[in-house]
């Protein structure tokens, strides 16, 4: 229902009211038990999906699809009565892609009743004799012109369109509009994770990619596995977000041989150097992605990284995929992820808040850098729910605890893949009925604990204290890093390594100017013109309040800055009117000194002054060197 009321809120913007927030409020459900703005949000009932069987769910999904180019989402219709053919479409959904020139390329994803009604739709596909390639059957078509049809009116299609250009992120004004229309900072925090998220349609297209991943290495590996791990598939993603794919060739590897067969397959020795092994296998699959899969292009294979990786972009889903191999720590830190997400209803509403805010503000950055990272804004958070007198999360110490108490519910095995597991992954990540084991007394609303996630943090001790989502409390750092958060899977580690002091200490200023933000800009203390809550707190005045430069220098310095060279009739420019100021004290000191020494030593040169000659000259001018932030050096 939400993503069909935003695809018609585009066309009218101007009917944004408290009617389509309550549709956004609504429970998912769609049974109206109370009022949507009084619908709590507590914990999640024991009834919910694991992460196996969401992924196993969504995996039959792809197994059961296929991806159709076409003119545009009115060729639904005709398509429509074309795959009839071969079995009952569950469902379908529209998106389109930004063309380069000649275009948007539309697609529509259509669901079969069974795998085997998708496989006979794909096998029907012939290769085309206008465009040479490489001839390669695959789940991603297109639909070209077929013969007129007849003027006998088609019956409308049973099932229509689920979505028309699904993919599309909610546009910022748009989303303001929603966010002022809402009834309180509550209800904004549910309206910004409701339109912000992943939604289903994306959720699809990732595991259409894991899936193409799969069948194109099976032939030669029968029990290769893709494992998508990350946003895509912990809950906290939001739209347009990257997919991270594990390589498993072997996924049946740890598992003993049947003693009664006598015939043994030959296999090709393996370098001794693991790291060396999974780079040169990256790279020939690197190969195989970029010179045979339909739809792939733009590989970049990055394998002298501390986790060696090949990047690539995927023109017909939109998508970029990230792919590395024998990494099983993130999976399971995506199921310890997901697992605190179904556990409390709260945990992932306000986790996309903190991470809108977070970039809002300039903390985070899609670039590797000395930044705060997503992960780590969402270790913080988890961390946050942990030490609340009542809190909205256990540790993982007491979900362990948990988890031995409660013997799971079902037997089916357990599918492991990659060397050298993690056993405390194992003791709860794997027990159905670790779900239902927790429930939390915290009654705190989303708003409440928004405003002590701030206030929280304005006053951590990050100088001498480290934060174990294990433990649930803090322990003294073992090293001198400005942020510590230790690592659930590997505890030696920490998870945050790479922030800095510079942005360590940002961070603790943010979330001070967040905490005030959130108390003068009520709905009911600011003027009915002036954004209040949420969009005051992720607005553009935000930036210009409080930045890193008025403390430290500036995050990327570029060498060349400090030697160009800079005509001596050029004004100087400052950012910040204080250091203009002080250097214009600075020169008028200096220049009344010289002329002191100049009229007392008969305008010659002066050794005291460093040979510089006082007429002509001073320190301050002609120097030829800019330095940074456009000052100028005594």
């Amino acid at each position: 229902m939400l993503h069909i009321y935003r695809t018609t809120a585009r066309s009218k913007r101007a009917l944004i009211g408290y009617g389509h927030i309550r549709q956004i409020l609504v429970p998912p459900t769609g049974r109206q038990q109370r009022s949507p703005l009084c619908w709590p949000i507590r914990h999640c009932s024991a009834n919910v999906r694991t992460f196996d069987t969401m992924l196993s769910t969504r995996r039959a999904e792809a197994r059961k699809s296929i991806l159709v180019q076409v003119s545009s989402e009115r060729s639904y219709n005709e398509l429509y009565h074309y795959c009839s053919q071969f079995g009952t479409i569950q469902s379908s959904h529209h998106y389109r892609v930004d063309g380069d020139g000649d275009g948007d390329c539309h697609y529509i994803l259509l669901e079969f009743g069974s795998s085997a009604e998708a496989d006979a739709a794909m096998q029907s596909g012939v290769f085309s004799t206008e465009r040479p390639g490489v001839r390669a059957r695959s789940i991603f078509l297109w639909f070209r012109t077929g013969p007129k049809p007849k003027l006998i009116a088609q019956e409308e299609p049973k099932r229509s369109l689920a979505l028309i250009d699904g993919t599309q992120p909610i546009q910022e004004a748009e989303l303001n509009g929603l966010l002022t229309a809402a009834e309180s900072i509550d209800d904004q925090v549910t309206v910004l994770h409701r339109v912000t998220k992943l939604n289903d349609l994306g959720k699809r297209l990732r595991f259409l990619a894991v899936r193409q991943l799969e069948s194109s290495l099976q032939g030669m590996f029968p029990q290769a596995v893709a494992h998508p791990f990350g946003s895509s598939v912990n809950g906290y993603g939001r739209m347009g977000c990257d997919l991270d794919v594990i390589m498993d060739l072997d996924s049946r590897s740890g598992e003993p041989p049947d003693r009664n067969s006598r015939l043994v397959y030959h296999t090709k020795a393996t370098n001794p150097n693991e790291r060396t092994q999974v780079q040169r296998q990256l790279e020939s699959i690197g190969d195989v992605l970029q010179l045979f899969l339909p739809g792939v292009n733009s590989v970049r294979r990055i394998l002298k990284a501390r986790v060696p990786i090949v990047k690539y972009h995927h023109e017909h889903l939109d998508l970029e995929i990230d792919l590395t191999m024998n990494n099983t720590a993130g999976v399971y830190m995506s199921e310890l992820l997901y697992l605190f997400g179904q556990l409390d209803a709260r945990v992932r509403p306000l986790t996309f808040c903190v991470r809108r805010w977070a970039q809002s503000v300039g903390l985070t950055n899609q670039t590797p850098g000395y930044w705060i990272t997503n992960f780590s804004l969402t270790m913080l958070v988890m961390y946050f729910l942990q030490q609340l007198a009542r809190p909205v999360l256990p540790s993982i110490n007491r979900l362990i605890q948990l988890s031995a108490s409660c013997p799971p519910q079902t037997s089916a095995p357990v599918t492991r893949f990659g060397e050298g597991e993690t056993e405390w992954a194992y003791t709860f990540l794997k027990n159905p009925s670790i779900y239902g084991s927790f429930r939390s007394e915290n009654e705190a609303t989303l708003e409440q604990l928004l405003v002590q996630f701030f206030e929280f943090y304005s006053q951590f001790d990050f100088s001498q204290r480290a934060i174990s989502l294990n433990l649930g409390s803090t322990i003294l750092k073992p090293d001198h890093s400005p942020m510590y958060i230790v690592n659930p899977l590997e505890t030696v580690l920490n998870v945050s390594k790479n922030v800095n002091l510079e942005e360590t200490e940002l961070f603790r200023m943010q979330v001070r100017n967040a905490v005030w933000l959130l108390e003068t800009h009520g709905k009911e203390t600011g003027a009915p013109t002036e954004p209040w809550g949420l969009v005051s707190l992720f607005g553009p005045k935000q930036q210009e309040r409080i930045t890193p430069q008025m403390f430290f220098t500036k995050r990327l310095l570029n060498v060349k800055d400090i030697f160009d060279e800079v005509p001596a009739d050029a004004p100087t420019q400052y950012r910040n009117p204080a250091v203009k100021s002080q250097v214009a004290a600075i020169q008028r000191a200096t220049k009344a000194e010289l002329h002191k020494l100049g009229a007392g030593g008969g305008g010659g040169s002066s050794n005291r002054t460093g040979g510089v000659e006082p007429r002509t000259s001073s320190p301050m001018e002609g120097t030829g060197v800019k330095l940074k932030r456009n000052t100028k050096r005594r």
